[in-house]
């Protein structure tokens, strides 16, 4: 009789965590800001395959999903529903809340985390959509940046495995690609390895471009090493370039400590030597990750040792609480670029995540030949690669096997979407009761062709914007609700005109019109017309004042949402008055939050009260959802000051020489 002691088990977690807040009820219309973007000329002279990669379907914006930026910086002892995958020799623990993060990868018998477990959940506005939070394992899928999926919950189950234990099984229909995926974390009986299995799926019939890159969080003080003597380096002045490994300009960037700021190192791994990265610290002890083939690509991300990288590390965790550095792995050589999955058709791999220990004379001494071949022997013996190709070939039957129990719950889309296509999708289902009141009105479209009017007023749901969905919508009765979302869809498939002439249609017979004016304000300003859409920004915001039926949270985030892009607009057009009049009728609790200080100091500089503007500056404030590469913390401070910035408000990523 065979005695399985894997097992998978709910439990719960408590940390400090600040709140997620509500979503941004405005849909997000204006092009994504990426920092990680090449245009033509950065191009040329790259790998043919690389090249065209590049530039197949960049994601022009974030639709259908919409922004996460309600969090704030305030946290309280919180206690999270996790799921751990645990054998006697290896520990996992995931938060299927967020995104499906593997939290913590404990291995028993040397008492070692192998990861970087940040002891706190900060938000902070890194995804595509906004809220992201440090740490751990994170399955990036979509589009180059961090998932939209990252503070969302994800379903789960129980599965059987391969070897007749149990299996924890994540998946979650991606909305930005429009694609189903899975996760399969899979530990063996008496392994120190924890298996993964993912699937990409295509049901569409024509082919979509996808993106993986499966990121990990370790220890700053560590070496990584990868099997390859030079990488495509990345940096936030822009720019990708061919460097050497471990030295560039002269300093062994394999320690992330020993880099000044922001970078990326996308490892050229030759196309026949095994795939894997590690991360060892100084007694060579530490994380190794490996795959099978198709998972390509091998990454080290540095905070850098400036003044604004570790004020960034500082903002996503606790001060004084160490610092960390990320290796990862995917589909493409570099994050860059979107690979082609054909129609009707699927990408599977497998993925190692374990200890390894190697001579610390070895991986750390001068000699980078010798130091890496020493971290992929004492891999081969860990791990052999034919035992990866070996646990690959045992899940990938496993891969359709429907799950047991649910343990958790992720969003109604998927479901929207098998109703909508008949999709079959064996191992994993969509199921109807997981539809929810966002899904409700595209299910009333889908049945009777036709989008409900709202029973009651309140700012509208969200749009959905894939082909099928717009075509619907343009065959659909003219209602402003349905013109409204008409515009939205037009308007992310590139037809701008016709979105605005959807928008007007609607306005004519609206009862509800700041949506549709702010819509056809995003429009102006696109176009270049900013004194009309300051026109109708301040239309919009005065009729959201006299339609607000509430101090609730959905009509609190419109209000904020809305005033603080008129507020940007009508400085723009040179309104400072208007400008003014919108932000004394925010309520006095989003005018206290960071964020807003900082527009209260733009004001304040557009009304020429440089002392008042500094002063601000001087109180303190913090921008809860400053993005990635930001500087406008640094502009607003010169426009302010003469003086230097102060490393509280030093977010920069790169040498002021390259600003």
């Amino acid at each position: 009789m065979v005695i399985v002691t894997t097992t998978v088990r709910r439990d719960v977690l408590t940390l400090p965590a600040a709140p997620l807040g509500p979503e941004n009820p405005l849909p997000p219309l204006r092009p994504l800001r990426e920092v990680h973007t090449l245009d033509e000329r950065g191009r040329q002279g790259l790998p043919r395959d690389m090249a065209r990669q590049l530039g197949y379907e960049p994601l022009r914006g974030i639709l259908p999903t919409r922004v996460l930026d309600g969090y704030g910086r305030e946290r309280t002892e919180t206690t999270l529903d996790t799921l751990v995958v645990e054998n006697d020799r290896l520990r996992a623990t995931v938060l299927p809340g967020f995104g499906g993060r593997v939290h913590s990868l404990f291995h028993k018998p040397t008492g070692r985390e192998l990861l970087y477990r940040n002891p706190v959940l900060q938000p902070a506005a890194f995804a595509l959509n906004g809220a992201w939070f440090s740490g751990g394992i994170e399955w990036n899928i979509g589009a180059t940046g961090h998932t939209t999926l990252s503070c969302a919950p994800l379903h789960a189950a129980r599965v059987t495995a391969p070897d007749g234990g149990e299996m924890l099984r994540l998946w979650e229909w991606e909305r930005l690609r429009d694609v189903p995926f899975q996760v399969d974390l899979w530990l063996p009986e008496g392994s120190d390895f924890l298996h993964v299995g993912v699937r990409i799926r295509n049901p569409h019939e024509k082919a979509v471009p996808v993106y993986w890159w499966s990121n990990i969080a370790v220890p700053q003080e560590r070496r990584v090493l990868a099997p390859a003597d030079e990488a495509w380096h990345f940096g936030y002045a822009g720019g990708l370039r061919r460097v050497p490994v471990p030295e560039t300009d002269g300093v062994d960037r394999t320690y992330p400590p020993r880099s000044e700021y922001a970078a990326d190192y996308f490892y050229d791994v030759p196309d026949r030597a095994r795939r894997w990265i590690a991360a060892l610290d100084d007694d060579g002890h530490g994380l190794v990750q490996t795959s099978t083939d198709l998972l390509r690509g091998r990454k080290l991300f540095v905070w850098g040792s400036g003044t604004g990288g570790q004020r960034w590390q500082e903002w996503l965790t606790e001060p004084g609480t160490g610092g960390y550095a990320e290796i990862q792995a995917g589909l493409a050589r570099t994050q860059l670029e979107h690979v082609r999955l054909d129609a009707e058709s699927e990408f599977t791999w497998l993925e190692s995540y374990g200890p390894l220990s190697a001579d610390p004379g070895l991986v750390h001494g001068g000699d980078w030949p010798a130091a890496r071949e020493e971290a992929r022997a004492r891999l081969a013996d860990a791990l052999p690669r034919a035992a990866v190709e070996e646990a690959y070939d045992a899940w990938r039957p496993c891969a359709d096997t429907e799950p047991g129990e649910v343990l958790a719950t992720g969003s109604g889309w998927g479901a929207l979407e098998v109703l909508r296509a008949d999709h079959k999708l064996p191992g994993t289902p969509f199921a109807e009761d997981t539809l929810g009141p966002e899904q409700e009105p595209w299910l009333e479209l889908l049945r009777s062709g036709a989008v409900p009017e709202p029973r009651r007023v309140a700012p509208p749901g969200p749009t959905l914007v894939a082909p099928h969905w717009r075509d619907m919508l343009e065959t659909a009765p003219a209602r402003p609700v349905a013109e409204y979302h008409l515009g939205v869809a037009q308007w992310h498939a590139g037809d701008r005109a016709q979105a605005v002439r959807s928008w007007e249609r609607g306005l004519e017979l609206a009862p509800s019109r700041w949506p549709l004016l702010r819509c056809l304000a995003v429009a102006d300003q696109d176009a270049g017309h900013i004194e009309r859409a300051a026109d109708r920004y301040a239309e919009a915001f005065d009729d959201l004042c006299q339609e607000r039926r509430d101090d609730g949270t959905l009509w609190t985030s419109a209000s904020a949402a809305l005033g603080r892009e008129a507020i940007g607009v009508l400085l723009a057009a040179g309104r400072q008055a208007a400008a003014r009049g919108v932000w004394e009728r925010l309520p006095a609790s989003t005018r206290a939050e960071g964020r807003f200080r900082l527009v209260e100091v733009q004001l304040l500089l557009a009304e020429g009260e440089r002392d008042a503007a500094r002063a601000i500056f001087d109180e303190g404030f913090e921008v809860a959802d400053l993005r990635e590469g930001a500087e406008v913390l640094g502009e607003l401070w010169h426009a302010a000051t003469d003086e230097e910035l102060p490393a509280r408000y030093d977010y920069r990523m790169r040498a002021a020489s390259e600003e």
